[in-house]
């Protein structure tokens, strides 16, 4: 029986960071992921934005996340040896002159001013639509294509994992001391496995709202830009000089394929905003994670404490992560509380500690 500290299911950028910060404290870890080609983390574009929403109000813990992020992009680019992590603008194109108006109001306030202004001049008026004007947000993007699969292979090297759908008919605990899955012994399992955890017996209570998106990948010809650009819909540049066109939302679907009816809608956004042709060579679908207050979820279960979550991170998956894998790897070494506005027990009738 190999004996591990933690099983962590899943390997996308949840899995990936709490595993990260786990073994950096020392511990033995075991990740149990199947490479699911379409899981949130391997679509998503990999956006780091530091403002939320049409009222451009500043991210959740900005200040805290993006120079935590950053650094732990940075030292696991050196690690791995490839590019993660890069700052990019925002070319915000403003849909009306009620949102221009609103993001004039915002942008000298609270942390915005340092994250965003109105550009003296407009670009990109080629290939725009951009009647209303546009704004430039200092933001970022995080290479998940370049990520995931890397670190994969540190832990193939480090003999951490193990390349199977996880099957929680094998998850065994053990007189309330350890769990077994097959021949692997942990202390505690952590579930970081995203929109899978909505079917998991265990998280019942928690109050999941899960969605399904849809991105095309485009090619528009004539159009270089290494900026973000955004109006109602999100292009981002590709290193194939490609663009990520997306995403969608759904609540209600049938299954977590492609639909000619996102795509439609998709390129309806796109036609609103480039001037000039383009052409689809991809569509992509993937099911988000997301908790009913679109913040993370962590911790263990009141009453199975051998079996932990860390999930829920949503669409800022790649800001939060860093920093929160490494807030959860200090509580599980008992060196912090649980944050408040993540704890699971939130879903439970227990009190907060």
């Amino acid at each position: 029986m190999k004996q591990v500290d933690y099983i962590i299911v899943g390997q996308g950028i949840a899995g990936t960071m709490l595993s990260w910060f786990l073994m950096k404290r020392g511990y033995r870890v075991m990740v149990i992921d199947d490479e699911k080609k379409n899981s949130a983390s391997r679509v998503a574009a990999g956006i780091i934005n530091p403002v939320s929403g049409r009222r451009f109000e500043p991210a959740w813990l900005y200040e805290e996340i993006f120079p935590f992020a950053k650094s732990t992009y940075d030292e696991l680019s050196a690690l791995l040896k490839i590019n993660i992590f890069t700052e990019r603008n925002l070319w915000t194109v403003f849909p009306s002159a009620q949102m221009r108006d609103a993001f004039k109001s915002k942008a000298d306030k609270e942390t915005n001013g340092k994250y965003a202004f109105i550009p003296q001049m407009l670009q990109y008026e080629d290939y725009l639509q951009q009647h209303f004007g546009a704004a430039v947000i200092k933001g970022a993007t995080v290479n998940l294509k370049n990520l995931l699969p890397a670190y994969r292979q540190m832990l193939i090297g480090k003999e951490a994992l193990l390349n199977e759908h996880f099957d929680l008919s094998q998850l065994q605990l053990v007189d309330n001391v350890q769990v077994t899955y097959h021949d692997i012994a942990a202390k505690k399992i952590i579930f970081c496995d995203g929109a899978a955890a909505a079917e998991n017996p265990y998280f019942k209570s928690i109050k999941f709202l899960p969605n399904k998106g849809e991105v095309l990948i485009i090619r528009i010809p004539g159009l270089e830009s290494s900026d973000i650009i955004k109006k109602s819909i999100t292009l981002v540049p590709q290193p194939d000089g490609r663009y990520w066109a997306g995403s969608s939302f759904a609540w209600d679907y049938a299954d977590e394929l492609p639909t000619a009816a996102q795509r439609q809608v998709l390129e309806e956004k796109i036609q609103q905003l480039l001037k000039v042709p383009y052409e689809v060579t991809e569509q992509q679908a993937a099911v988000r994670p997301s908790g009913h207050d679109r913040r993370p979820i962590a911790g263990f279960h009141p009453a199975y404490p051998l079996i932990g979550i860390f999930n829920g991170l949503g669409t800022k998956g790649t800001s939060l992560a860093p920093l929160m894998a490494e807030h959860f790897s200090r509580v599980i070494a008992g060196e912090a509380a649980l944050m408040p506005e993540i704890t699971i027990n939130r879903y439970f009738n227990t009190p907060r500690h």
